[in-house]
């Protein structure tokens, strides 16, 4: 049986003036299976390719944060994992931010992060 999921893709756009991006990763949200996960892998080649002076640390500290607040830890904790999701793909104007929201269905929400990661994240 598969269920319905939600998923937006983590990118880090180093000049938001100039507009340009980089996909650092997944966050993934299945209400009927309790699934909220974010998977993030960042290219440092290629941000450094837009942006040679990035902050790296702020960067990974930002990516971090959606880690850690899928897997319940800081200030979203006492949030359901549906308004988490909400929470952290509300419109930002930041480095990180996420793209629009896209939906599937899927039997394995697991299965599923890590595919969207190789084709959407991952280099080939």
């Amino acid at each position: 049986m598969k269920d319905v999921y939600e998923y937006a893709i983590i990118r880090v756009i180093p000049r938001v003036e100039r507009g340009e991006l980089i996909n650092a990763g997944v966050l993934l949200y299945c209400q009927p299976r309790g699934y909220l996960c974010a998977r993030v892998e960042l290219d440092e080649v290629r941000l450094r390719a837009l942006d040679p002076r990035v902050d790296l640390d702020g960067v990974r500290h930002a990516l971090d944060v959606y880690r850690r607040s899928c897997g319940g830890e800081g200030p979203l904790t006492a949030e359901p994992l549906g308004g988490r999701f909400r929470w952290l793909t509300a419109p930002r104007s930041t480095i990180v931010q996420t793209g629009p929201v896209h939906a599937g269905l899927t039997a394995d929400p697991e299965a599923e992060l890590e595919h969207l990661m190789s084709r959407l994240v991952r280099s080939p």
